[in-house]
């Protein structure tokens, strides 16, 4: 995905809830091995770093930091920073750039420079789910409207990561009233893994039996079936935003050999991995297949 810049407009200077907190930029790096940004003069913006996978360094004036997964940074702004990936694992994260007239308010109540070292965070769904809001709100365009509503979403979505605790008791409650969708959740977390049914259900404290036939009601499919196609949108966005080569995609998806993976990729997209990357390079509208939950 690219970086979003300077997304701030007279709609948002002049109306005193929306200028209070909004996003100046939006973007995310998955898995990119040489993915490096520097800002030597710092930011204008504050800018809020998560990694949900593999491992970063972060160089600010005070420290340098190495940044593993589900852990998160917010860097101050208007000081130097920058941020490297690793190479042999390289991290999958997501940032956002934000500002406001609020942001002092919030420094002082919240103690926001306890953030500038990595932080642990317990791994939310909701968090990513947010984000993508935010984003494709501002990939439709910067109308007044798309503009109020990304602001409007920040506030939640910093508060995941103000409010640990609250957002932690909020989990333990989703997964307490739907073990289903939790299980769900669980294989996405876990798409580099090989599961089988028995293994999910057991860990949801399902019979595999009960488990399959509750899944096949919900999703109209087998759970490796919606396993494997979680995998595949997962290897479609790989290839089409990273520098990774089919056979390291293929091992981030859970498949050690790659010619197995393109078998498996060719019959759920109708497209080899290569066919699919290189019709998406020259502009063809490439379908992703739809993983969504049934009601």
């Amino acid at each position: 995905m690219k970086d979003i810049r300077r997304t701030t407009n007279l709609y948002i200077r002049k109306t005193p809830f929306r200028n209070a907190l909004y996003i100046n930029g939006i973007g995310n790096s998955p898995n990119a091995q040489f993915h490096s940004h520097v800002q030597e003069r710092g930011c204008p913006d504050y800018i809020l770093i998560y990694c949900v996978d593999g491992k970063g360094y972060c160089q600010t004036q005070k420290n340098n930091f190495a940044v593993l997964a589900n852990q998160f940074i917010l860097l101050p702004r208007a000081q130097f920073c920058s941020y490297q990936n690793d190479i042999e694992n390289p991290s999958t994260i997501y940032w956002v750039h934000f500002s406001g007239s609020m942001i002092n308010e919030l420094k002082a109540d919240f103690d926001l420079e306890k953030y500038e070292v990595p932080t642990s965070l317990t791994y939310n769904e909701q968090i990513l789910e947010l984000w993508q809001e935010m984003y494709s709100s501002l990939m439709d365009g910067y109308t007044n409207e798309n503009v109020g509503y990304a602001s409007l979403c920040l506030y939640r979505f910093f508060s995941f990561f103000i409010f640990p605790n609250r957002a932690n008791k909020s989990i333990k409650e989703a997964r307490s009233k739907d073990r289903f969708v939790q299980s769900i959740s669980y294989m996405k977390a876990n798409v580099h893994k090989r599961l089988t049914t028995d293994e999910i259900a057991e860990l949801f404290n399902y019979s595999s039996a009960h488990f399959s036939v509750l899944f096949k009601q919900r999703t109209g499919l087998s759970p490796i079936d919606y396993f494997i196609k979680i995998k595949i949108r997962h290897a479609c966005t790989l290839l089409t935003e990273s520098n990774l080569i089919i056979k390291e995609i293929a091992e981030k998806v859970g498949y050690e050999d790659p010619f197995y993976f393109s078998r498996i990729f060719k019959k759920v997209t109708g497209n080899s991995p290569l066919e699919y990357k290189r019709n998406h390079d020259i502009g063809m509208k490439m379908e992703v297949p739809e993983i969504e939950l049934a009601c």
